[in-house]
């Protein structure tokens, strides 16, 4: 199987690539200020800056994946490793789905992934002064 048909399920998520047809939930995900307040990038403003994000940042990207919950396919977040030596790990999630343990499933299964392909380790940031910060 090629990478890019990669289609991983969960007790409750399908983790897929992101799609040209999902650009109104990655608006709603990477526009959400609170939500990107850590990533490294300003919140895209508009559909324009949302279609340059999508083909800069998630397009083709060997271990990017949406997150989507079984009941509708729909995108609420994403997790992802970079795939140069630093395998850094990263995650979004809408707000309305915080701390109910989606990112740590879906992590968990990219994880694996990882493992599989030979990825010996992956590397994180977080920052120190949020509580909880870090904890997937």
């Amino acid at each position: 199987m090629r990478m890019a048909d990669i289609r991983i399920e969960t007790e409750r998520l399908i983790l897929r690539r992101f799609e040209e047809n999902d650009m109104e939930a990655i608006y709603l995900l990477f526009s959400d200020k609170e939500v990107n307040t850590f990533l490294p990038w300003y919140p895209v403003r508009d559909m324009d800056e949302t279609k340059i994000f999508f083909e800069k940042h998630l397009k083709n990207k060997k271990y990017c994946f949406t997150i989507c919950l079984k009941d509708d396919d729909y995108p609420i977040g994403y997790v992802h490793a970079e795939e140069d030596d630093s395998h850094d790990f990263g995650y979004a999630l809408r707000k309305e789905y915080w701390h109910q343990g989606i990112v740590t499933e879906a992590g968990n299964a990219v994880i694996e992934l990882l493992k599989e392909n030979g990825i010996p380790y992956i590397t994180a940031t977080h920052d120190k002064t949020i509580p909880g910060a870090g904890l997937l």
